[in-house]
């Protein structure tokens, strides 16, 4: 196959482009040639902006298109349109996040999607992130009708990610020890390796895939005292968890997702407890979570020093530590 990737050089871009080559496929890539412009030599670099600079893309004919920069519905109608009489499949990177009732678990394919007052707003926030990608996939169902593959996935990770969530957790367990372990202990969490992922939308492409698919993981169910025991035993057999409240915790300030990465004690937490037995039954595989945890702390490993990192400080961890403990 001949597949045009929107993006290509940041994380589950550089992934695809992975996959897709070592399948032995053909790959062009589309971007602004601001980051990663080093990566790949051997295959075609296009340069450009989705947003009003798509004119790198003309002379080009591709069995499939993998879009996953595509966050404004205007941005990806202007690239769907362009690409939609020389493009066969078009497969949209979307988001778990595109439901409406993220306090349930279980949510299929099939649940109401959260929508925006003003369609036409285009800042991306926390509020917005959501419905924003929920009109993109109508947009790309629109102009690719009947060619398109949509892919929700919930968090990914594994190496060259660049938000460093996952990433804290392994390089915190692999300090040793007293590690604070938020509560509560049976939190779901769903993840999903950025290789796994690519992998499988290839092979989705390859198969002529088409369609809405919930795409994390692992198959079963996962918690956080599953995740951190993960993680634990992977790097730091020695460290030892201390599981401390999420009453407490909130009421110490700590921020979920963004001081304490992956963990959601409230009524969001349906966004890491999805139903993705659909794409599962279409192929989606996962490797040993502890596979995935070892090779994201080795890469972790090769950033510099002073790279930004996600996650709270460790004197702010032996804070909340000596607090609970004094309770």
């Amino acid at each position: 196959m001949n597949i045009l990737i929107l993006g290509g050089t940041r994380f589950l871009g550089r992934h695809l482009v992975e996959a897709a080559l070592g399948a032995g496929h053909t790959v062009t890539l589309f971007h602004r040639g601001k980051t990663g412009e080093e990566l790949f030599p051997e295959v075609e670099h296009r340069h450009g902006d989705r947003d009003g600079g798509l004119d790198a893309l003309a002379g080009g004919r591709w069995d499939a298109v993998v879009d996953t920069s595509g966050y404004v519905p205007r941005v990806v109608r202007a690239s769907a349109e362009r690409l939609a009489p020389v493009a066969g499949l078009y497969a949209f990177v979307s988001t778990i996040s595109v439901y409406a009732g993220t306090s349930a678990t279980g949510l299929d394919e099939s649940a109401p999607v959260a929508t925006i007052p003003d369609p036409a707003v285009e800042q991306v926030t926390g509020e917005t992130y959501g419905p924003l990608k929920a009109l993109c996939e109508d947009v790309v169902r629109e102009v690719f009708a009947g060619r398109s593959l949509v892919v929700r996935p919930g968090l990914i990770v594994g190496p060259h990610d660049p938000t460093g969530r996952f990433t804290y957790w392994p390089r915190r367990l692999a300090e040793g020890g007293d590690v604070r372990a938020p509560g509560p202990r049976g939190a779901p969490v769903q993840v999903v390796d950025a290789r796994d992922l690519a992998a499988w939308i290839v092979r989705m492409l390859e198969g002529g895939g088409t369609g809405v698919f919930n795409a994390t993981g692992p198959a079963g169910r996962l918690s956080m005292e599953g995740m951190l025991e993960a993680c634990r035993r992977a790097v730091a057999p020695a460290a030892r968890l201390e599981w401390v409240g999420a009453e407490y915790l909130l009421e110490a300030k700590v921020a979920p997702w963004s001081d304490l990465p992956v963990w959601i004690p409230d009524e969001a937490s349906g966004v890491l407890a999805a139903d993705c037995r659909r794409a599962i039954g279409r192929g989606l595989t996962f490797r040993p979570l502890e596979e995935t945890i070892r090779d994201t702390l080795a890469w972790d490993a090769t950033l510099p020093a002073d790279s930004t990192r996600a996650g709270i400080t460790r004197e702010r961890e032996q804070e909340l530590l000596a607090g609970w403990r004094a309770r």
